[in-house]
């Protein structure tokens, strides 16, 4: 089932060209990767998908219907959206932050059902993060915060999950629990995109993968086509090696 579809989108900051031509289909069920270079659009195309940016050009589709029908309330329960940079640094609780995940489901000012909590507690628990449900965000590490705002991202329970480099601020290990969460995330039916430089984790656990380059998709294909030597070479300077599949980065591509 497609989930997400840019259709020659084109967008720019300050006038200031940052994508082109964009077309790329986002199916259900799977692990889309998006990677390229820095600047190469990557965060710009997920804003289109929850319209804090407008497109240029070209037009976006969710779940089948035109982005510019969705009211706010509708989409943000189709969507959820884990930015790059999120701003964790509130004197609220670790809870209280995933709480908010489910914001779009509740009338103004009321307090979290049954449900919500039990919800918020799963969330929580899948990411690792149980232990510190009641600790205050202002107190947490990088990487707990790193955890927690993924907690709330999953609580939403939306069809379509944005992650913006999630594995950014994650040691080794949350790292691959990250990806075999988002592998599970995806397994339930959720379209999952997720940024990443690590070509590594790309290769492994990605079922597509999107390559952007200079504002353009330069390929969309399974990780082994759209990660080989000559995109590899070309779009980010390197040459690599596999093993047994997985692309680990040796050394830069002479210039």
């Amino acid at each position: 089932m497609t989930a997400l579809v840019f259709d020659k989108v084109a967008a720019s900051y300050g006038g200031a060209p940052v994508l082109r031509d964009v077309s790329a289909t986002i199916r259900a069920g799977i692990v889309t990767g998006l990677v390229g270079p820095n600047g190469a659009g990557k965060t710009t195309l997920l804003r289109l998908a929850i319209r804090w940016l407008k497109p240029d050009a070209g037009a976006v589709r969710v779940l089948d219907r035109p982005l510019t029908e969705w009211s706010a309330e509708a989409l943000a329960r189709a969507v959820s959206y884990l930015p790059q940079e999120a701003d964790a640094h509130w004197p609220i609780t670790a809870a209280e932050l995933v709480a908010l995940g489910r914001m779009p489901y509740r009338r103004p000012l009321s307090p979290p059902s049954q449900e919500d909590t039990r919800i918020v507690r799963e969330a929580l628990s899948r990411c690792d993060a149980s232990e510190f449900a009641q600790r205050r965000m202002d107190e947490l590490s990088a990487g707990e915060s790193a955890r927690v705002l993924l907690a709330r991202a999953l609580a939403v329970q939306a069809p379509i999950l944005l992650a913006d480099e999630p594995a950014a601020h994650l040691d080794p290990a949350h790292q691959l629990r990250l990806m075999e969460l988002l592998r599970a995330e995806a397994a339930r039916g959720t379209a999952v995109v997720v940024t990443l430089h690590d070509l590594s984790l790309a290769s492994r656990f990605c079922d597509e993968v999107i390559v952007l380059h200079e504002g353009a998709v330069a390929v969309q294909a399974e990780p082994e086509l759209a990660l080989d030597d000559a995109h590899l070479e070309k779009i980010f300077g390197v040459r690599a090696i596999r093993v047994d599949g997985i692309v680990v980065p040796r050394e830069r591509s002479a210039p």
